[in-house]
């Protein structure tokens, strides 16, 4: 059997729902996996805001909805069936429908909704205006994934719209912080080669387990002597917001094509990183 790309390097992985697999796909290649799930779904009470959201959407005052995740359609869906049992898909069903991803669409299918735009990859609130008709309407409704997107509102109020989010559910700290904890301990302790990360809210948590300063600068730090990879433009928008430049992005949006990129380019990238941190 020949050489494994990347040949018994440490990774962090952060994902979280798909933690077994990313792992797996790492240890494919070669590498020594670390698996930290970083995230948990909470979903919101049915709060009056969300259920005055809906009723305005049953009332046909709301023209355009749009999804912006698989377990945002679900979440909502199972809240309102006590409250307002079947009146979200009747609804969706006399308005236009979009669609941030396949994981949205495949929900709003599942349910019999018609979706009559979806974003293309790599499925950003980017491609979502682009993917959205002139005229929009006068109000459009947006299903919030775990944190409002003041730029993606502020985008859609430039065309005239008038934003009412649906806050469905929020990311919050997984329930065990274990692993999570030990990973930022050990990227600060230089125990990691590689960190990939699959989703902005992964570098909210990772940052937020470090603590304030000098915690969140140690972690900087670290990460700059870690090859970092980000699935995509979303996720390294925030690692950009946090001080750090993503050492590569796949051509793909996709958890394999990620592992698969980071086999080919990590080992070359980590060794460049070790000689800098030797030289300094």
């Amino acid at each position: 059997m020949g050489a494994m790309p990347l040949a018994g390097l440490r990774v962090l992985a952060l994902e979280t729902r798909r933690a077994k697999e990313m792992a797996e796909l790492i240890r494919r290649q070669g590498g020594e996996p670390f698996a930290a799930p970083s995230m948990r779904e909470t979903p919101l009470e049915l709060s009056r805001e969300l259920l005055e959201a809906i009723d305005r959407l049953i009332r046909g005052e709301i023209g355009l909805a749009i999804f912006m995740t698989g377990v945002g359609v679900r979440h909502l869906n199972d809240a309102l069936e006590a409250a307002r049992p079947g009146k979200l898909v009747e609804a969706l069903r006399r308005v236009r429908v979009a669609a941030r991803g396949p994981k949205a669409l495949a929900a709003l299918r599942k349910l019999g909704v018609e979706v009559h735009a979806v974003a293309p990859e790599p499925h950003t609130w980017r491609e979502v205006l682009e993917a959205l008709e002139d005229p929009l309407p006068p109000r459009v409704a947006v299903q919030e994934y775990g944190r409002p997107n003041p730029e993606f509102y502020e985008a859609l109020r430039r065309r005239g719209a008038e934003v009412i989010p649906l806050r469905v559910y929020r990311w919050e700290l997984p329930a065990d912080t274990g692993p999570l904890r030990r990973a930022v301990s050990g990227l600060m302790g230089g125990g990691f080669d590689a960190v990939l990360f699959t989703s902005p809210n992964q570098v909210v948590n990772l940052f937020r387990m470090a603590g304030e300063e000098p915690g969140a600068e140690a972690l900087r730090q670290a990460l700059a002597q870690t090859v970092v990879a980000s699935i995509g433009p979303s996720t390294t928008e925030m690692l950009e917001s946090y001080g750090i430049t993503p050492d590569l992005e796949p051509a793909r949006p996709k958890m394999g094509y990620l592992v698969k990129e980071v086999a080919e380019r990590a080992p070359a990238l980590a060794a460049e990183k070790a000689k800098a941190g030797r030289r300094s």
